[in-house]
């Protein structure tokens, strides 16, 4: 029979090796590496994912080329944005992978709108008379909230043909002054082809893009 000397002996052990358990198993759910840590470490890695995403996407309207051109050759409009002093200044076309584009620079402040799409027979504003334009199919494009050079102090670009060189789908430019707050161009194109018009500022300009055939 056990004396109480041992028996206590006994107990005491006992329970200080269940101490010893317990806070072995707490210091082990503290410790990184556990579920709950790699669960969280999940979670954050997702949020960082995701912001990368959002830093990196294109914002919207973004006018980024693509391998899908996102144009057709429907009629594009849009409405100007506080126009004041908006004169055509420059003209100028650039060739670029699957693409031509042309763009139009403006002096003045604000943003013109333009109603851009292909006609049959370009015809000069005011007059009507026939205009010869370049190439296969005729893309008008009319800059809404221009001013007289006069009023805004800009040189206008001259009204005819505009130069451009390097361009393969467009044919050729031609400009015809601004008359009762609109300015009209025509890009003379190789056929109706799908194009987008987008603005851009700092300074004012309106880019046309006109696609290669298929």
């Amino acid at each position: 029979m056990l004396s109480v000397y041992t028996r206590r002996r006994l107990w005491v052990t006992r329970s200080a090796g269940l101490a010893a358990v317990f806070l072995l198993t707490a210091g082990c759910a503290g410790q990184p590496g556990t579920e709950e840590a790699a669960s969280t470490g999940s979670a954050a890695s997702s949020s960082a994912a995701a912001a990368t995403m959002t830093e990196t996407s294109p914002s919207s309207g973004s006018a980024t080329p693509t391998s899908a051109f996102p144009a057709d050759a429907a009629a594009d409009s849009a409405g100007p944005v506080d126009p004041a002093g908006l004169t055509v200044t420059a003209v100028r076309g650039a060739r670029h992978e699957g693409y031509d584009r042309v763009v139009f620079e403006l002096a003045g402040s604000g943003t013109p709108g333009w109603q851009v799409e292909y006609v049959e027979t370009p015809a000069a504003q005011g007059s009507g008379d026939g205009v010869d334009v370049p190439g296969q199919a005729y893309l008008q494009v009319t800059l809404q909230g221009t001013t007289y050079p006069y009023e805004s102090g800009a040189e206008e670009v001259a009204r005819g043909p505009v130069p451009v060189s390097g361009t393969e789908t467009v044919a050729g430019v031609v400009y015809d002054a601004t008359f009762e707050g609109t300015s009209v161009a025509w890009i003379g194109t190789s056929a109706r082809n799908p194009f987008r018009v987008y603005s851009l500022t700092g300074p004012s300009r309106v880019v046309v893009e006109v696609a290669d055939a298929d």
